[in-house]
C-alpha cells in the first residue's frame, strides 16, 4: 500500500468544510469526484458555494438569493430544510437509530401510514434507502411471486443505475457499457398497448415496470387510458404491475400519487425521492399482502431481501412528516392549480417563439422541448437547452436542467408550494431568455422566431 502522508486531523474536521471557498471545494471536485461532470457545472455557472437553503430560496456566500425550479430532480418537493421534517428528525435524537435485531416503532407506523394512502391493496412495505434500490426490490418480487422470469419495460424509461434498475431502464447509452445486464427483459415502446399485449401474450412474463409519466425521457405523458389499459392487460396474462412513481410520487403531478388519476391499483409501488423530505434518503418498495406471502411468507423465504440501513428511525420519521406536511398544508392541490397555470403559460410562450417545440406535463412536473442546433454532431443535442439553463442562474439566479435522458428538455419543477408571484417571475426571466436565444438565428443555428 502507497504511503500517503496526512495534515493535521483539524484539516479534515467537518468545520473545516466551511471554510473552504469556491475555487477550493472546485479543486477538491476536480481531483477526487467526477472532473467531467464537474466541468459541466463550472461552465454552467452553478459551482457557487451556497451557504442556506430554506423553501425555494438558495443562498450563496455573496448573499444573494437563488429560485431552485429543480428541486433535488424531485427530492424537494417540500423545498429546502422544511421545519416540519426538521422537527421531526430533531425529536428522535437518542432514539435507536440503526438496530435490525429489534422492531422499529417509526418503520412500523410510516409503513401504516402508506398502507393507508397509496391505492388499491398495497399493504406490505419493504424500505431502502433511493430509488434505484426500491426499483431492485420490485424486480425481485416480482420473479420471487410468479416464478416468472421476464420483465418488460419501456422505451426511454429511467428507474435507476444499479445493475437490475439499470437492465429495466431504456436508454441503451447508459447501459452498454455494462453489458451483460440482467438477462430476460424486453423493452417496448412507451405508451403503447398494443405492444403490451403483444408481448403479454407471450407468456412467462413476471411483471411490468412504468412509471405514469416518463420524467428522465423528457416528461413524456401518455395518453388518457394507457395505464388503465395497462393495468387490465396485465390482469389477464396474469402479469404484475409495477409503477414507479419514485419521480411522480408524493404531490408532484397534483395527486399524492400520479396513478391516481387513472384510478389505478398497481400490484407493486415503487416510491423515494421526496419521501425523506428532502433531508434523509429513503425509498420504499409496496405490495399487496398476497404477492408479500408468495415471494417471503415462509421462514426459508422471509429474509430473501434485506436492508441494513433501510427502515432506520430518523428517514422514517422524516418520511412520516413529509406525508403529513403535504397533506395537512393541502400542498398537493396547490401543484395542481399552479401547475394547470405554469403550463398555459408557457403553451402561450411557445407560440412566440418557435425555438420552443413543445410543452408537456401534469401538475409542477414540466417539460419544455427546444430545438437542437443545426449539426450532425452529437454534442449539438441539449446545447441550447444548457445555454437557456446556464443563462437562467446567471443572469436571473434561477436553477434549471435538462432531463437525463432527453438533454433538449428543461425540467421545471419547483417546491408544490410556489406561489403565482414566484411563477409570474420565473415566466418573466424566462421569456427574456428566450429572446435572448433568438440572437442565435443571426448564425443560421436556431430557426426564426414566430413573433
Amino acid at each position: 500500500m502507497a504511503d500517503k502522508s496526512f495534515s493535521q486531523q483539524s484539516d479534515y474536521s467537518v468545520s473545516r468544510v466551511f471554510g473552504l471557498n469556491t475555487k477550493e471545494i472546485t479543486q477538491l471536485h476536480l481531483r477526487h469526484l467526477n472532473p467531467l461532470a464537474t466541468l459541466i457545472i463550472r461552465f454552467i455557472g452553478t459551482h457557487r458555494k451556497f451557504i442556506r437553503a430554506g423553501g425555494i430560496y438558495l443562498t450563496d456566500e455573496k448573499g444573494d438569493n437563488y429560485m431552485d425550479f429543480l428541486c433535488g430532480y424531485g427530492a424537494l418537493n417540500l423545498g429546502h430544510e422544511p421545519p416540519e421534517v426538521l422537527d421531526a428528525l430533531r425529536s428522535v435524537e437518542g432514539c435507536p437509530n440503526i438496530l435490525q435485531a429489534s422492531l422499529n416503532p417509526f418503520a412500523a407506523k410510516l409503513a401504516e401510514f402508506l398502507a393507508k394512502v397509496t391505492p388499491g391493496k398495497l399493504a406490505r412495505c419493504f424500505f431502502c434507502n433511493s430509488g434505484a434500490e426500491a426499483v431492485e426490490a420490485a424486480i425481485k418480487l416480482a420473479r420471487c411471486a410468479t416464478g416468472k422470469k421476464i420483465l418488460v419495460s419501456a422505451e426511454r424509461g429511467f428507474h435507476g443505475k444499479t445493475l437490475g434498475a439499470l437492465s429495466v431502464s431504456g436508454k441503451e447509452k447508459y447501459k452498454k457499457p455494462f453489458e451483460p445486464l440482467v438477462p430476460g427483459v424486453r423493452v417496448i415502446p412507451y405508451d403503447d398497448l398494443d405492444a403490451l399485449e403483444r408481448i403479454l401474450r407471450q407468456g412467462d412474463i413476471a411483471a411490468f415496470i412504468v412509471e405514469p409519466i416518463q420524467g428522465e425521457a423528457g416528461v413524456i405523458v401518455p395518453h388518457e387510458g394507457y395505464l388503465k389499459g395497462a393495468e387490465k392487460l396485465c390482469r389477464q396474462y396474469g402479469a404484475l404491475l409495477i409503477i414507479d412513481e419514485i419521480q411522480t410520487g408524493m404531490g408532484r403531478t397534483g395527486k399524492l400519487f400520479c396513478c391516481e388519476y387513472e384510478r389505478i391499483e398497481p400490484d407493486i409501488l415503487c416510491l423515494s425521492k421526496s419521501l425523506g423530505g428532502g433531508v434523509m434518503p429513503i425509498g420504499a418498495m409496496m405490495t399487496t399482502d398476497k404477492i408479500w406471502r408468495k415471494a417471503y411468507g415462509t421462514l426459508e423465504t422471509c429474509l430473501l431481501h434485506t436492508s441494513t440501513f433501510g427502515g432506520n428511525s430518523r428517514a422514517c420519521a422524516c418520511g412520516i412528516a413529509a406525508l403529513n406536511t403535504l397533506i395537512e398544508k393541502d400542498w398537493i392541490r396547490n401543484a395542481r392549480i399552479q401547475g394547470e397555470y405554469l403550463l398555459e403559460q408557457l403553451k402561450l410562450l411557445q407560440k412566440r417563439f418557435s425555438i420552443l417545440e413543445e410543452v408537456r406535463g401534469k401538475g409542477l412536473m414540466i417539460g419544455m422541448r427546444f430545438v437542437r442546433l443545426r449539426g450532425k454532431s452529437p454534442l449539438l443535442e441539449g446545447a441550447l437547452t444548457l445555454w437557456i439553463v446556464r443563462h437562467l442562474f446567471r443572469k436571473h439566479r434561477i436553477l434549471t436542467a435538462f432531463t437525463l435522458n432527453n438533454f433538449d428538455v428543461l425540467r421545471i419543477a419547483p417546491p408544490l408550494f410556489v406561489t403565482r408571484k414566484q411563477l409570474n417571475q420565473f415566466l418573466s426571466a424566462l421569456e427574456e431568455t428566450l429572446k435572448s436565444a433568438q440572437r442565435l438565428k443571426r448564425f443560421g443555428l436556431i430557426h426564426a422566431s414566430k413573433a
